[in-house]
This record gives C-alpha cells, sequence and structure tokens, in this order.
C-alpha cells in the first residue's frame, strides 16, 4: 500500500526517487539561478547570486549522480543547466569558478604534475 500526500502524490519510496525529484526541480530552476548570476560582484557578500547558482549546480550535480548511480549523469545535468543559460552568464560563473579554485590553492595542489612552468 502506498501513502499518499494530501496532494494525491504518491511519497518516494526510495533514494533514488527522492534523488530524482530534487533533480528534476534543480534542473528547473538551474538556467534562471545562472542567469542572475551574471555581473553579480562576488567578492562584497558571502551567498549571493553567484554563490547561490553555483550551489544549486553542485546540488543537481549530486541530485542526478545519486538517482542514476554515476558521476557522469551529473556532470551531464549540469552541462545541460549550462547550456540552457544566456552564454554571458555562463562565462560569468566559469570566472567565478576560475577565482574560486585560485583563491582555495587549486593550482598549489596541482603544481607537483605541471611544475612551476606548464610546458614541461
Amino acid at each position: 500500500m502506498r501513502i499518499r500526500r494530501g496532494n494525491g502524490k504518491r511519497r518516494p519510496t526510495s533514494e533514488s526517487e527522492l534523488a530524482a525529484g530534487e533533480a528534476e526541480r534543480l534542473e528547473q530552476e538551474a538556467p534562471a539561478l545562472i542567469d542572475a548570476a551574471a555581473d553579480v560582484e562576488w567578492y562584497s557578500r558571502a551567498g549571493n547570486d553567484v554563490d547561490r547558482a553555483t550551489y544549486k549546480l553542485c546540488l543537481l550535480r549530486r541530485a542526478r549522480s545519486g538517482e542514476r548511480g554515476a558521476t557522469s549523469h551529473g556532470d551531464d545535468a549540469v552541462r545541460a543547466a549550462l547550456g540552457a543559460a544566456s552564454p554571458e552568464a555562463v562565462v560569468w560563473l566559469a570566472s567565478r569558478t576560475i577565482s574560486y579554485l585560485d583563491e582555495n590553492g587549486f593550482p598549489d595542489d596541482l603544481e607537483p604534475w605541471f611544475g612551476t612552468d606548464d610546458r614541461d
């Protein structure tokens, strides 16, 4: 017997169903969040539109990966959301991502592989 919600929809019965529902919701809202992040200065306030868009994209990646059992599905979902947003907003978000990686030591973590001269 399935338990019904007040709205007549059955409750998800598995982690996969929960992930699918979350992924669908995030897929719908992600492009607008990406577009809203365009030209937002991210250094002045934490929790801004850039942070919100990247946060939701990470949640989308996790939800689709969990639902379908492979990280590649999560990556595909993020690419689809980025493809549905305006190109200018995607470039802005990419620049924010590079800033974040740089400021959190990503180049330092990779230095053992590339050295200080990336022509190696």
